[in-house]
Order: C-alpha cells, then structure tokens, then sequence
C-alpha cells in the first residue's frame, strides 16, 4: 500500500496536470464556483438522471440559487451546457452537457490516470 507521500504526490501530479488543461485554449476558462457547479452536474448527467434548472438551483448549500442559476447562465454562454423544455410543460428546462462539457470531463478523467501512472512509475511497487 502506498504511503500518504506517494499519495499527495499523485494529487499534486493531478493538480498540475489538470491545471495545464484548465489554461489550455480547447476548453473555455471555468472559475472555482462553475467548476464545482459542473462537476455536481455531471454526477447526475453520468447516472442518467435528468437535472432540471430548479433543481440544480436548490442543490448547492454554499451557493444563493440566484448564484446557481448566474453560474448556470455563464456555463451555457461557454458551451458547457444546454437547456431543453421540457415536452410537457414549458416552464421546466432540463440541463444537458454538451460535446464541450463531456470533452472536458473526459480530459479531466484522463487527468487523474495520467497522474496515478506518473505515481507508479516514479514508486514501483
């Protein structure tokens, strides 16, 4: 098993890693507040679950929903989202990722096993 030093070595290999990412000019720049709006959204998105506006607007306890639905707004003029009416009643919209969104989940995904292999070959077993 590894140590807490392999460990924090490979967090910080992420962090890097995944820092270089959120700089580059494929993905448009998230603040902390839309990354963590995101990351919330995509626990849904990959359980198939559909996520409404008001929903996701209650669900975060360090947010106002004004803010939630500002963040929302920002993430959809980025391409990070989309919104669909709902096909029976007009007043609720349904949050979806985009190409854009699952792109960068996925960059982020590779993120993580690029620094835990960096992990390994730098601490054989």
């Amino acid at each position: 098993m590894k140590n807490l030093t392999d460990q924090s070595e490979i967090y910080l290999n992420f962090l890097r890693i995944s820092g270089d990412l959120r700089k580059s000019a494929a993905f448009p720049p998230l603040d902390l507040p839309e990354e963590r709006l995101l990351d919330s959204l995509a626990m849904f998105w990959s359980s198939g679950k559909k996520i409404t506006v008001l929903k996701a607007m209650q669900m975060s306890s360090d947010a106002s929903s004004t803010t939630v639905h500002r963040r929302l707004k920002t993430l959809r003029l980025k391409g990070m989202l989309e919104l669909q009416m709902d096909e029976d009643d007009n007043r609720v919209k349904y949050i979806n990722s985009t190409q854009l969104s699952r792109d960068y989940l996925s960059h982020l995904g590779k993120s993580v096993v690029a620094a835990a292999s960096a992990g390994k070959s730098d601490h054989p077993q």
